[in-house]
């Protein structure tokens, strides 16, 4: 085979390539939201979000090491403590939702966060909202008010938790976004480790209850399972542009419905598939045509909001 068609047949072999790294990264962020449904409440949320992040510290030592040698510009590390202190009450109210809401649910409410970072870059960063985004972010909302049925149910505890979990996480990308032009990926989730740790360990302190070798056991496999998620992420949005990648984010949905049924009988609820459907949909019809309208995508993937 010639050297021109062995690169032809690499290059038709990467959307692939993203497409089995994004279901990978789905299994692994479904992975987190069961072992955090199986701890259940028995830990408060903030200490199970500090433990969660202290243990992702010391998988990222030796990348703490590097940046040890050669500091980051300090322009990056104030972002960086800004966007850990948004993304620290997010995960908290993340593992709060998780313990109260079905597995299904608590994805699928998840999806809303793309709508928010787009209303979000807006104001915040001076993005043109087109006619094409405002319909997309109003059928995620139509998605979301489908999965709450305001009126219809009351809507619990655990849902709000997990619809303010929806702006913190905006904040965190708007502010991410500010730092990819500074620095390189790895620096940027290690600064979000080490700041969430940071701002998470005074409010595990309030309600500290020591834990068992068992919930530090799972509370790890959390850490390693979050951790090659995202590197499982990174790898597929390298390897296929946003819109081959984005629709696989919609396996999360029914990787979590399949995992509540069989794992902690939950009954699937048709209007959570539906909202969520219509939210995810909504979300990659936005990135779709961020890839099209400009040679950098702005607006982050439902996918790349998948930090807990």
């Amino acid at each position: 085979m010639s050297t021109t068609a062995s690169e032809s047949t690499s290059a038709a072999n990467l959307p692939l390539q993203g497409i089995l790294w994004m279901i990978v990264s789905t299994l692994m962020f479904v992975s987190v939201t069961g072992i955090v449904r199986h701890l259940g409440s028995n830990l408060p949320a903030a200490e199970s979000a500090f433990i969660r992040y202290a243990m992702g510290f010391l998988i990222l030592l030796p990348v703490f090491w590097r940046m040890a040698k050669s500091p980051p510009p300090m322009s990056v590390v104030k972002n960086g403590a800004l966007r850990g202190f948004a993304h620290s009450f997010g995960v908290i109210l993340w593992f709060f939702a998780m313990a109260r809401i079905p597995i299904a649910e608590v994805t699928a409410i998840g999806y809303v966060t793309p709508i928010f970072i787009t209303v979000g870059a807006a104001i915040f960063l001076g993005e043109r909202l087109r006619f094409r985004r405002i319909m997309g972010v109003l059928a995620g909302l139509l998605g979301a008010l489908i999965i709450l049925r305001p009126g219809f149910n009351e809507i619990s505890i655990g849902q709000f938790a997990q619809l303010a979990t929806a702006p913190l996480f905006a904040i965190s990308y708007l502010m991410t976004k500010s730092m990819t032009g500074e620095s390189d990926s790895r620096t940027i989730v290690a600064l979000l480790t080490f700041f969430c740790t940071l701002f998470l360990f005074p409010m595990a302190l309030i309600d500290w209850q020591t834990p068992t070798m068992n919930e530090l056991f799972w509370l790890f496999l959390t850490a390693c399972c979050a951790t090659f998620g995202h590197y499982a992420m990174t790898r597929a949005l390298a390897a296929a542009p946003i819109s081959v990648t984005q629709p696989i984010t919609f396996l999360q949905l029914v990787w979590a419905s399949l995992l509540g049924i069989l794992m902690f009988d939950e009954a699937v609820d048709p209007f959570v598939i539906l909202g969520g459907t219509i939210i995810v949909a909504a979300a990659t019809f936005i990135s779709h045509r961020e890839s099209v309208m400009a040679k950098r995508s702005i607006t982050p993937p439902a996918s790349a909001v998948k930090l807990q």
